[in-house]
C-alpha cells in the first residue's frame, strides 16, 4: 500500500491533471466562466473518479485486457448517471449551467487515464486515494480558473460582488472563450515555472549532499549504470572518472 498523502499530493501538485498533465481541456475551458461552475464540475468529476477507480480496481482481475477500455466506460457511465441524477435533483441550477458536460464525464480523458494507468494496476485503497488526489487537483484548477475569470469579467466570485462597478469596468473578454485560453495559458506557465524551480532546487540539494545519492534521486541519472546508484555504499559516478566507477562496480560483483 502506498502513502495516501503522497497519492493525494501527486494529484494536486506533482501531476495536476489540468496544469501538469494537460488533460480534460474541454470542460476546463467550457465551464470555468464562473467559480461556482468550476467547483461543481470538479466535485462531480471527483465523485466519478473515486467511484470508478475503486470499482475498476476491485474487478480488474476479472476484466480481459482485450475489452478493458469498453469495461472502463461501462463502469464510468454508471457512476456518471448516479452523479447526474443527484445534481439534477439537488442542484438543478448547476445542472442547467453545466449542461451536456456532466454526461460527457463518461469520456473525460482524466477518468479514463486513471482507470487505465493506475486503478487497473493497483489495489482498491490506493486507487481510492489516487481518485481523491486527481479529483481535488482538477477541482482546484477549475475553481481557480473560474474565480479569476469571474472576478475580472464580472467583478464577482461565487456570485458575491468583490469589485464594485463604480471603480472597475468588467472585462467581458475574460468570460468568453478567448479569456479561457489566456487564463489557462498564464496559470499553466506559472505552474510549470514553479515546478522547474522546485526541481532545480531538489537537484542542487542532491549534488550538495557530499557526493552520495539517494535511491529516488538516481532514477533519472544517465550514469546510474556505471556506479550502480541508489545506495550510500557507492560513489556517485559524477564525482569519479567513468572508468573508475565501472571498475568499482565490476569489482563489487
Amino acid at each position: 500500500m502506498q502513502n495516501p498523502l503522497k497519492l493525494i499530493k501527486n494529484g494536486i501538485i506533482t501531476e495536476n491533471p489540468t496544469f501538469g498533465l494537460v488533460l480534460g481541456m474541454c470542460p476546463t475551458l467550457a465551464v470555468t466562466s464562473s467559480a461556482e461552475n468550476g467547483f461543481g464540475m470538479g466535485l462531480a468529476a471527483t465523485a466519478v473518479l473515486m467511484g470508478s477507480n475503486v470499482a475498476v480496481s476491485a474487478i480488474r482481475k476479472f476484466i480481459p485486457d482485450e475489452i478493458r477500455i469498453p469495461a472502463f466506460i461501462v463502469v464510468i457511465a454508471g457512476f456518471v448517471t448516479v452523479v447526474q441524477l443527484l445534481i439534477s435533483g439537488y442542484a438543478p441550477a448547476l445542472d442547467k449551467s453545466l449542461g451536456i458536460f456532466i454526461p460527457l464525464i463518461v469520456v473525460n480523458c482524466i477518468i479514463l487515464a486513471r482507470a487505465e494507468a493506475f486503478a487497473f494496476k493497483n489495489g482498491v485503497v490506493d486507487s481510492l486515494f489516487d481518485g481523491i488526489g486527481m479529483g481535488l487537483g482538477f477541482t482546484l484548477a477549475l475553481t481557480v480558473i473560474g474565480a479569476i475569470r469571474e472576478i475580472l469579467g464580472n467583478g464577482t466570485v461565487f456570485g458575491m460582488t468583490v469589485l464594485s462597478p463604480s471603480f472597475y469596468q468588467p472585462a467581458l473578454l475574460v468570460i468568453l472563450a478567448p479569456g479561457g485560453f489566456i487564463t489557462l495559458g498564464i496559470l499553466m506557465g506559472l505552474f510549470r515555472n514553479y515546478r522547474m524551480r522546485n526541481n532545480s532546487a531538489s537537484r542542487g540539494a542532491v549534488q550538495a549532499f557530499d557526493g552520495w545519492k539517494e535511491l529516488d534521486a538516481c532514477g533519472g541519472c544517465a550514469l546510474k549504470g556505471l556506479c550502480g546508484g541508489g545506495s550510500s555504499s557507492v560513489v556517485c559516478a559524477k564525482n569519479v572518472p567513468a572508468a573508475e566507477a565501472k571498475t568499482e562496480k565490476e569489482a563489487g560483483k
